[in-house]
């Protein structure tokens, strides 16, 4: 049995997990420093690396303890080298380098879209599982059609990211084949809802609190028009930002750092507020909905693979559910816990490539912010 030990530290989650050749997590432990940044409203890079720095190794040493093996069962390391923050990136990329140094190991340079695109197939086991129930509260899994057992006859597939920092839509030939097909043209789903969060007075963290308060709220107490864009297969969420902007505060007098408004969020009702978190959630889904729909009419696809942090929100896995029902497609979708920021990803996607051959990277391989996927270039190809 063949297991790899992945680590991620692309933004401000700690992450060390290690994923056998079946794809089941043996172990997944995640540090969170929501606490160091809730006062701020968002992350701040510097805070985010130093965190990393202190809690790397304990977290590391951890995830090998809970998945029952020693150091020398590790057979490869991969970790997350872009995109992200660089400060937190180096951390995480230089620790699983250091690993693999040290003991002759294969190295995997992960690409974090890559990783999230591909989470549904992670499998868990029944000890992983009882530990993650209890963790969640009670949460209910996560895929709509139940975890993959493989990747036979998923392909060709469509492949979507929603997360704080992308949106993007791929066409995927195999799980180490992926083309570009649509992006934001500005803001990600899940920036936009931090932003439009902050805009209701909502605080961080944006995403789930605006879902919370969204709850019982009426979806189409304010109408949102699609975006046309050149391309039909981009997204663009900056108008929907600007249209919940003056409904809150009404429109601005003056320009730039002397604009002012006549009112502000704490003016809204509570039912009010509901209502306005509803119809921006509704909103942007109807939107990635839309898009999937024109990636399907053009080109017939076998299955839905879908990933990122915003898919840890419940109207987005119910539209996407009843989308790929309707289209008669399999939904790859992962487990919530697997949605955000997680190592078990990062290992995942390197037992992908190990399937497909893959001997893995050089050392050299440098952290990047940015992905290769995001600008329309494919993963690493077996030679």
């Amino acid at each position: 049995m063949t297991f790899v030990l992945g680590i991620e530290s692309s933004c401000d989650e700690t992450a060390a997990a290690v994923v056998d050749a079946a794809l089941r997590v043996r172990s997944n432990v995640v540090a969170s420093q929501d606490d160091l940044h809730s006062e701020y409203g968002g992350v701040v890079p510097e805070i985010a690396s130093r965190a990393h720095l202190e809690r790397i190794l304990p977290v590391v040493h951890k995830a090998i303890g809970d998945a029952g093996i020693g150091l020398g069962d590790i057979t490869a390391v991969a970790a997350g080298v872009r995109p992200g923050l660089i400060g937190s990136l180096l951390v995480g990329a230089s620790a699983a380098k250091g690993f693999a140094w040290g003991r002759m190991l294969p190295f995997f340079a992960v690409d974090h879209v890559a990783a999230h695109l591909f989470a549904g197939l992670l499998q868990t086991t029944d000890a992983e599982a009882g530990a993650a129930h209890g963790a969640a509260h009670g949460a209910a899994p996560g895929s709509a059609s139940g975890p993959a057992s493989g990747d036979d006859g998923l392909f060709p597939a469509i492949g979507l990211v929603v997360s704080g920092g992308h949106t993007s839509l791929f066409r995927l030939a195999s799980a180490t084949e992926c083309a570009l097909v649509g992006r934001t043209i500005d803001d990600a789903v899940g920036e936009a809802m931090d932003k439009a969060a902050v805009m209701l007075g909502l605080g961080h963290p944006g995403g789930p609190n605006l879902e919370r308060c969204a709850a019982g709220g009426n979806a189409q107490a304010l109408r949102f028009a699609l975006p046309s864009l050149p391309s039909p297969l981009d997204f663009s969420l900056s108008g929907l930002k600007t249209k919940l902007l003056y409904e809150v505060r009404g429109v601005p007098r003056g320009r730039g750092a002397q604009a002012s408004f006549e009112r502000s969020s704490a003016d809204l009702s509570d039912e009010r507020r509901r209502d306005l978190a509803a119809s921006f959630q509704h909103a942007a889904i109807a939107q990635v909905i839309d898009r999937l729909s024109r990636a399907a009419d053009h080109e017939p696809a076998r299955a839905l693979f879908v990933g990122g942090g915003v898919v840890a929100n419940q109207s987005l896995r119910v539209a996407l559910g009843a989308w790929s029902t309707a289209r008669g497609m399999r939904l790859v979708v992962p487990e919530r816990r697997f949605c955000v920021d997680n190592a078990a990803m990062i290992a995942g996607y390197a037992q992908l490539r190990r399937r497909q051959g893959d001997a893995g990277d050089d050392l050299s391989t440098p952290t990047e912010p940015v992905s290769i996927l995001a600008r329309g270039m494919a993963p690493k190809r077996v030679q």
